[in-house]
Formats: C-alpha cells, sequence, structure tokens
C-alpha cells in the first residue's frame, strides 16, 4: 500500500519523505555508528517500505553523501554564527577555533568523521570537496587580513592546533581549558609567522 499524501503538494510530500529518510539516518548514525546506516534499516526507522528510498536516494552511500553535505553545512552555520560581525581579524580566529572546538565537545565531529569512512559514490565526491573548502573558506579572509603572506601555512597551523586539541577533547581532558590553549597557541603561533615575515 502506498503511503497517503499528507502535504498540500507532490513536490512538498517529496520534501517531507526525503526529510524524514535524512532524519532516520542521521539518527541510526548518531546512535550506532555509520555502519547502520543501511537501506533497510532506514525505511524501517523512517516507517517506510524498503524500495521507497529509491525514489530519493540511489543508495545507501548516495544517503550517506547527502547526510555528510548536510553535516558540513551545519557546522558552517555554526562557525559563521560564532563570528558574525566580529570586525578584528585575531578575535575572529579565537572566536572560530572556539566553535570549532565546540562542535568537537557536542560529540557531533564523530558523526563527521564516521560518514568519511564511508566510500562515497564518485559522482558525489567533487560536491563534498566543495562543502569542505566552504569550511575552510570561513577562516581563510581573518587569515589574509592579518597580513600573513602564506595563508595556506597559517590555514595549516590552525587546522594542526585544532586537530591537537580535538584528540586531547576526546581523551578526556578539559575542553574549555583545551579550548582556551588552541586559542592562545594558535594566535601566538600566527603572530610568530607575522615577525618572521617581515
Amino acid at each position: 500500500m502506498t503511503p497517503r499524501i499528507q502535504e498540500a503538494t507532490i513536490r512538498e510530500q517529496r520534501q517531507m519523505r526525503q526529510r524524514q529518510l535524512m532524519d532516520a539516518a542521521l539518527s541510526l548514525a548518531m546512535e550506532d555508528g555509520v555502519d547502520s546506516v543501511t537501506v533497510s534499516a532506514v525505511a524501517k526507522r523512517a516507517g517506510l517500505a524498503r524500495s521507497s528510498i529509491y525514489e530519493y536516494f540511489a543508495s545507501s552511500a548516495d544517503l550517506i553523501a547527502d547526510l555528510v553535505m548536510e553535516e558540513m553545512a551545519y557546522y558552517n552555520k555554526r562557525l559563521l554564527k560564532a563570528v558574525d560581525n566580529v570586525e578584528d581579524p585575531f578575535e575572529y580566529i579565537k572566536l572560530w577555533i572556539e566553535e570549532a572546538l565546540q562542535y568537537v565537545v557536542d560529540g557531533r565531529h564523530l558523526l563527521v568523521k564516521s560518514l568519511n569512512t564511508v566510500t562515497t559514490p564518485n559522482y558525489r565526491k567533487s560536491d563534498i570537496a566543495q562543502g569542505h573548502r566552504d569550511l575552510m573558506g570561513t577562516i581563510i579572509r581573518p587569515l589574509s587580513e592579518i597580513g600573513l603572506p602564506d595563508v595556506k601555512l597559517g590555514l595549516a597551523y590552525v587546522q594542526a592546533t585544532i586537530d591537537v586539541a580535538s584528540v586531547r577533547i576526546e581523551s578526556g581532558n578539559d575542553a574549555a581549558q583545551e579550548i582556551k590553549f588552541a586559542q592562545k597557541f594558535a594566535i601566538t603561533g600566527l603572530r610568530a609567522l607575522l615577525d618572521n615575515s617581515a
């Protein structure tokens, strides 16, 4: 039996069903890891027939690619909201690092890490790569504004600092303290890069 149409238009119905499937996949991934996101498990969680998933996604890998894209967009919004209307580039970088690490504290980064272990369809890889570039793009402007001659070098140092702090937070160290250490280390390091370039 085909599910009844609950929305005003077919387009709205399709959007609602796709959202329902995405939410089901997200909850499975958050609860039991990415390996639990199978077509049959998602269909069961969403209360739909297994075959209905293929009306929206070519495969579970395609669905996971959509989850990765959605999660990166969510993370991007968080980062931009944290630095909204911040003029001073060093303050921007500090707040950006804090929000990036707060995302680790919240545990959502584990979702992205696990989702990235799945082989995504080739035709989705460029979308995911663009999503990652968009994320990193949120820190490029302030790194340029502080006068770094090599913005990629500054970005690499900031990313490495976040990676180390993330591991330390995941290992059970005090998150607030680790965030402060990461901010201080990154800002001091960026200022040192500026001094050496003069």
